[in-house]
C-alpha cells in the first residue's frame, strides 16, 4: 500500500508539473508553446474527414441537409410584412375567408415559432463526433465507429481531468489572488495588481475549456468609465471577454462556490453584486450603476441585457436600464462556433454543474469576439429606441438574427396586454384595409 500511494504521489506530482510548465504558466504570461494551435489543427482535419465519411456512408445523400443551414427552420415562410400581405387579400370590404390567412399564421407558430426555438440547442449542419449531437447522423461505417471511440476516451480520459485540474488551479487563484489584493489600501498599485490576477486567472480558465478566441477591432476595446453590453450565450462570456480585458461585473449575490467567488473579487475590483431585493428595486439599481460611471477611474461595465442565454442564432430584446444610465456604450458581438463544442447554456434543462461538464468533455470553445466603435445616446432618442439600435448593430456584425421578443419568455408566459395589443393591430390593418376597399369601390361606382 505505500509503494502505490507513493506511486501515486509522485503520479499526481509528474502530472501537475507538466499542466503547470507547459499550460500554466504560458497562460499566465500571456504566450503560446503552439500546443493548442496543433490540437486545433488535428480537430479540425479529424472533422472534415469525418464529414466525407458521413457524405459517403449515407445510401441516400440529402445534400439539403448538409447545405441548408438549420436556422432556416423546418417550414418556409413567406417573409412579406403583414400589412402588405393583408392589403393584398381582397379589394373590397372584409371577407370571411380572411381569417385563413391568420389560421396558417397560427399554424407556423404552432409548428416552429421563431421564439421558443432559441432557447434549445442549434441544430448542426454535420456531426461533428459528440454523442449529444448524433440526432441525423447515425452507424455509416465502422472506420468512423473507432474514431468515434478513440474521441470518447480522449475526452474522458484525458481532456476531462486535464480541463478539470486547470479550472480548480485557475479558480483557486482567483479566489486567493483578489482575498490578498483586496487587502491593500486603494491605490493605482492595488488597481494593477487586481487587473494581472484577473487577466492571468481568466487565461488558465479559457485554458480550462481549450479555447480558441479570435478578437477583431481591438481598437474599439472599451475603455474606463464606459459600459461594455454584449449578446449572452453563456456563462463563459465573462471570461471569454475577461481574457482580453478586465470589466467589473454587474449581478445577482449567489451561494455556493459562486458566492465564495463574488465575494472576493468584490475586494480587489469594483464589481456591482446585488441583493434578489435590490435587482427588484430598478431606481437604486440604476442609481448605483450611475455612481461607477461617473468614476472615470474604474473599469468598464460589462452587462448582457437580454438577460437570460439565447442559442448563438439570435439576439432578443434588449433591457432598457443598461441604456438609461447614460454614458458611452461600447458594444461587443460574440459568436461561437458550434462544430467544435455547443456553448449554449439551456438552464431550464441543465443545472450548472451538468452544463460544465457537457462543456468540459467537448473538443473545444471557438468563438470570435468583434469589438464595435462606441455608441452614445441621440438627441430625442428614448432608452428603448437607443437599446434596438445597439442591439441591431451587435446582430449584423455577429450574423444574428434580430427578434423583439424578451428573453423572459423562456420562463414566463405571454403577457395579457401583449396579446392584445397584437389584437388591436390586427384589427387595425383589417379595418384599413376594409375602409381602403370601400372608398376604391365607392370612386369607381362614382
Amino acid at each position: 500500500m505505500e509503494e502505490l500511494g507513493s506511486l501515486a504521489v509522485s503520479l499526481g506530482t509528474a502530472w501537475l508539473s507538466l499542466v503547470f510548465a507547459l499550460i500554466v504558466l504560458p497562460s499566465a504570461l500571456g504566450v503560446s508553446l503552439g500546443i493548442s494551435e496543433a490540437y486545433m489543427w488535428v480537430l479540425v482535419k479529424t472533422l472534415e474527414w469525418a464529414t466525407i465519411r458521413i457524405e459517403k456512408g449515407v445510401k441516400k445523400p440529402q445534400p439539403q441537409m448538409l447545405k441548408i443551414p438549420a436556422a432556416n427552420g423546418i417550414i418556409e415562410r413567406d417573409e412579406t410584412p403583414m400589412e402588405k400581405e393583408i392589403a393584398g387579400l381582397h379589394r373590397m370590404e372584409f371577407q370571411f375567408s380572411d381569417i385563413f390567412y391568420f389560421c396558417r399564421k397560427g399554424f407556423e407558430a404552432i409548428v416552429e415559432d421563431e421564439v421558443t426555438q432559441r432557447f434549445s440547442s442549434e441544430e448542426l449542419v454535420s456531426w461533428n463526433l459528440l454523442t449529444r449531437t448524433n440526432v441525423n447522423f447515425h452507424y455509416v461505417s465502422l472506420r468512423l465507429t473507432v474514431v468515434w471511440v478513440i474521441g470518447v476516451i480522449v475526452r474522458y480520459c484525458f481532456l476531462l481531468p486535464l480541463r478539470f485540474t486547470l479550472a480548480a488551479i485557475g479558480i483557486t487563484s482567483m479566489i486567493v489572488g483578489t482575498t490578498v489584493v483586496g487587502q491593500l489600501p486603494n491605490s493605482s498599485l492595488k488597481n494593477y495588481l487586481s487587473e494581472v490576477v484577473h487577466l492571468t486567472c481568466s487565461r488558465i480558465l479559457v485554458r480550462a475549456l481549450s479555447g480558441t478566441i479570435h478578437y477583431h477591432n481591438k481598437e474599439n476595446k472599451p475603455q474606463k468609465g464606459g459600459i461594455c453590453v454584449a449578446n449572452h450565450t453563456s456563462p463563459i462570456d465573462a471570461i471569454i471577454l475577461t481574457n482580453d480585458g478586465c470589466y467589473a461585473m454587474v449581478g445577482q449575490v449567489h451561494g455556493g462556490l459562486m458566492g465564495v467567488i463574488q465575494r472576493a473579487t468584490v475586494k480587489a475590483c469594483p464589481h456591482v453584486w446585488f441583493e434578489r431585493s435590490e435587482i427588484k428595486d430598478r431606481h437604486l439599481v440604476t442609481k448605483r450603476l450611475r455612481e461607477h460611471v461617473a468614476d472615470k477611474n474604474k473599469l468598464p461595465i460589462l452587462i448582457f441585457p437580454e438577460g437570460t442565454c439565447i442559442n448563438n442564432t439570435s439576439v432578443m430584446m434588449f433591457k432598457k436600464g443598461s441604456f438609461e444610465i447614460g454614458g458611452t456604450i461600447y458594444p461587443v458581438a460574440i459568436k461561437y462556433d458550434p462544430q467544435f463544442g455547443d456553448a449554449f447554456w439551456n438552464s431550464s434543462k441543465y443545472n450548472i454543474v451538468s452544463y460544465l461538464l457537457r462543456i468540459m468533455t467537448s473538443w473545444a470553445i471557438v468563438c470570435h469576439v468583434w469589438y464595435m466603435p462606441p455608441m452614445v445616446r441621440k438627441d430625442g432618442e428614448d432608452a428603448v429606441q437607443f437599446a434596438n439600435r445597439v442591439r441591431s448593430a451587435i446582430a449584423r456584425q455577429g450574423g444574428l438574427t434580430e427578434l423583439p421578443w424578451d428573453g423572459g419568455l423562456k420562463r414566463a408566459k405571454v403577457k395579457d396586454s401583449f396579446k392584445e395589443e397584437q389584437q388591436k393591430n390586427y384589427s387595425k390593418m383589417l379595418v384599413r384595409n376594409g375602409s381602403q376597399g370601400s372608398l376604391s369601390a365607392g370612386t369607381e361606382s362614382d
